[in-house]
């Protein structure tokens, strides 16, 4: 479409010109293809399209008549369109500096040869133009610079997100852990005295033992102390875990939040498998009141073999915003799921609610 109007305006600037020069059909042919083929060439090579029109310009005066009752200009208007939209399109892609050079001379021809009535008006219109391309490709290229750099902010944003889920997921996993290394200490220690007849070997492994477990203990207590930002206090609730999950649906009703479902007691659930449970569950919760008010939310867990299957489901109040992405608190819960070997799936169902859908391990293994 765009070589067929490029050959009419061709064809016409030829008919143009053999009513005011005097000149052989080819050089009529050749003035004519000089004039529109750079338009062709500016999409993909402006600087070289804008070369060839500015030789052009020189070209494009031969034999011109410039009087009253002639040609106004020495240029066909099909030239100065198209020499105009090359500028511009040089302007648009290239750096001010550049446009700034071409512009300056693009102005030599129009001062040399243009009627002195006119030199002023064509010197204005070709400084108007490239200005303008130039203005508003520095725009353009500022707005893609902005986005970009909310792009990267946002991806700096989810890695710091990242970064301080996996630091709580470490304090958290702290406590729990040290449960099980205090009743090893305790254990060992008071073994000798719980079981009698225990040869004097077996108690001194189980001193070794209750050593061992006491000085990891101190261990994990300055690994806490690392991990824990500056100015936070210390933790003294224990962590919650599968149990508390009733707890948190009776605050969240009580908070007007219309919360249903089955949770049965389930044994065999490991102590971070549990908090697991209950940091999705509290996430999933928050993002319904947040993001769904006045929904109702339905929770459901069972066992399914070795797993614990949390399944949250709320309705959703109204459509999700076009170009929405996952919170950082979505990206916890994967964080949470994925270091116990586990699956998280989070997203609307089609059936007009919002699922998450985790998959834990009830005893996850050591990796």
């Amino acid at each position: 479409m765009l070589l067929l109007l490029l050959v009419s305006l061709a064809m016409a600037m030829v008919a143009t010109l053999e009513e005011t020069r005097v000149l052989p059909p080819e050089a009529l042919y050749l003035l004519a293809a000089g004039a529109v083929l750079p338009v062709v060439l500016a999409y993909r090579r402006p600087v070289a399209a804008w070369r060839l029109a500015f030789v052009m310009l020189f070209l494009g005066v031969v034999n011109a008549k410039v009087g009253p009752h002639d040609e106004p200009w020495p240029w066909n208007a099909v030239q100065i369109l198209a020499a105009l939209f090359v500028l511009g399109r040089l302007a648009w892609v290239s750096a001010p500096a550049v446009t700034a050079w071409a512009t300056g001379l693009f102005l030599i021809p129009v001062f040399l040869f243009s009627p002195h009535g006119n030199v002023l008006g064509g010197a204005l219109l070709v400084v108007a133009v490239a200005a303008l391309c130039s203005t508003a490709s520095y725009r353009r290229r500022a707005r893609e610079l902005l986005a970009e750099q909310t792009e990267l902010n946002e991806l700096e944003r989810a890695k710091r997100a990242v970064l301080e889920e996996r630091t709580r997921i470490a304090r958290e996993m702290h406590d729990v852990v040290a449960h099980h290394m205090s009743m090893i200490a305790v254990q060992a220690e008071t073994a000798p005295f719980r079981l009698a007849g225990l040869p004097d070997a077996a108690k001194d492994e189980l001193t070794s033992i209750a050593v061992a477990a006491r000085e990891a203990l101190t261990d994990m207590r300055r690994l806490l102390g690392v991990l824990r930002a500056e100015n936070q206090e210390a933790e003294r609730a224990p962590q919650p875990g599968y149990p508390e999950i009733t707890e948190l649906v009776s605050g969240a009703r009580r908070a007007g939040l219309a919360v249903s479902g089955e949770l049965p007691r389930l044994d065999g659930v490991d102590g971070t498998a549990g908090l697991t449970a209950y940091r999705i569950a509290q996430e999933a919760l928050a993002n319904a009141a947040r993001h769904a008010p006045g929904g109702p939310v339905r929770i459901l867990a069972r066992a399914d073999g070795d797993l614990l299957e949390l399944d949250i489901r709320n309705e959703l109040t109204s459509p999700p915003e076009a170009g929405h992405r996952p919170g950082h608190g979505l990206i916890g819960m994967r964080e949470r799921v994925a270091l116990l070997g586990g699956e998280l799936t989070a997203g609307p169902d089609g059936a007009g609610s919002y699922r998450v859908l985790a998959r834990i391990p009830r005893q996850p293994e050591a990796p």
